[in-house]
């Protein structure tokens, strides 16, 4: 009976603990054509917390037309899990990881000074203790919010990060703008990633789903033949993923070395939705991921900026809508 007494009462500490939890701080922008809900960096109440991809921009839902284009792809949500996020969320390589010495501290970029632990090599899947988050401004609008990221770290790198997510007035679509400034006295150089993470009416990962390219697309890795392949300029899928099932190709091949090729389609066909997706910069390196909640592809852009200098680069997400029929656009 005592210990039954105690499981009751810690059951409901932990059912008030997380009745009292408070909200993630949240934005709602629109353009009238597009709504959309962005979630706001922050170190303790954020809805992401963990250290591998950029805190700014998180889109925890978009809607046009009464179709939805992004949502919780993943099962179990914890604010330190390394991919609980949402949207067509960045990642940034670590910057200055193999010069720190054990202990010591490197950089992510929109995330923080991450302390170097015990180990040789980075893991971008694991959780690393933030010894500075920066100081990050947020700049709310109707239609955009501006999310601004200063960080010194004391190694010699430092830099201002702005990152838009703006909605085109009048038209279906959204841009990521991009800032980078180097105020350090070290030159930055990384790689960064959109992970996109599409979740177009909340349908799993089917035949139904269809990825285009502009150029010839070449795959090989986990699931190719079995579970999809490319045919022409398109990823098609054979079957429908079941739970755990992963399609993943380290480096689609086919694109060429200009930003014209930065350039794809992801379609719903059974609910008639699309995004076309384009950006400005060459593509460095092009991964596909895929799940039976999502499937992604994720571009590589090459970031290189002398001290003093700043970079610019966008990405532009257009929505639309089809019959399922047809497939004819109806933008």
């Amino acid at each position: 009976m005592k210990k039954r007494i105690i499981i009751i009462c810690l059951l409901f500490s932990l059912l008030s603990s997380a009745a009292v939890l408070p909200d993630p701080p949240k934005s709602v922008i629109s353009n009238k054509l597009v709504t959309a809900n962005l979630y706001l960096p922050d170190a303790n109440k954020g809805y992401y917390q963990a250290t591998r991809f950029d805190w700014a921009g998180v889109i925890a839902s978009l809607e046009y037309k009464g179709h939805s284009y992004f949502g919780q792809w993943f099962e179990n949500y914890s604010p330190k899990t390394h991919d609980a996020v949402i949207g067509p969320v960045e990642a940034f390589d670590p910057v200055g990881y193999d010069e720190a010495k054990l202990g010591g501290t490197f950089v992510k970029i929109g995330v923080g000074i991450l302390r170097k632990p015990l180990e040789k090599m980075y893991n971008s899947f694991k959780l690393y203790e933030i010894t500075d988050g920066g100081k990050w401004t947020v700049d709310r609008k109707k239609d955009r919010v501006q999310f601004t990221q200063e960080l010194h770290d004391s190694t010699g790198y430092a830099y201002i990060y702005t990152k838009t997510v703006r909605l085109v007035k009048d038209k279906p679509q959204l841009v990521l703008e991009h800032s980078l400034k180097n105020i350090g006295q070290k030159i930055i150089e990384t790689e960064v990633f959109d992970h996109n993470f599409p979740v177009i009416d909340k349908e799993p990962t089917n035949p139904a789903m269809k990825i285009t390219f502009p150029f010839q697309v070449k795959a090989e890795g986990k699931g190719w033949g079995t579970l999809a392949e490319t045919k022409g300029n398109e990823i098609i899928f054979l079957r429908e993923l079941a739970k755990k099932e992963q399609v993943y190709s380290a480096g689609l091949q086919g694109f060429g070395p200009t930003a014209k090729d930065y350039d794809f389609n992801i379609q719903n066909q059974k609910t008639g939705a699309g995004i076309k997706i384009t950006g400005d910069q060459p593509i460095e390196k092009l991964v596909f991921w895929a799940s039976s909640t999502t499937a992604c592809p994720e571009p590589y852009i090459k970031i290189k900026i002398d001290p003093g200098k700043e970079m610019k680069w966008n990405i532009n997400y257009e929505f639309y809508t089809f019959s399922p029929a047809n497939n004819s656009n109806t933008k």
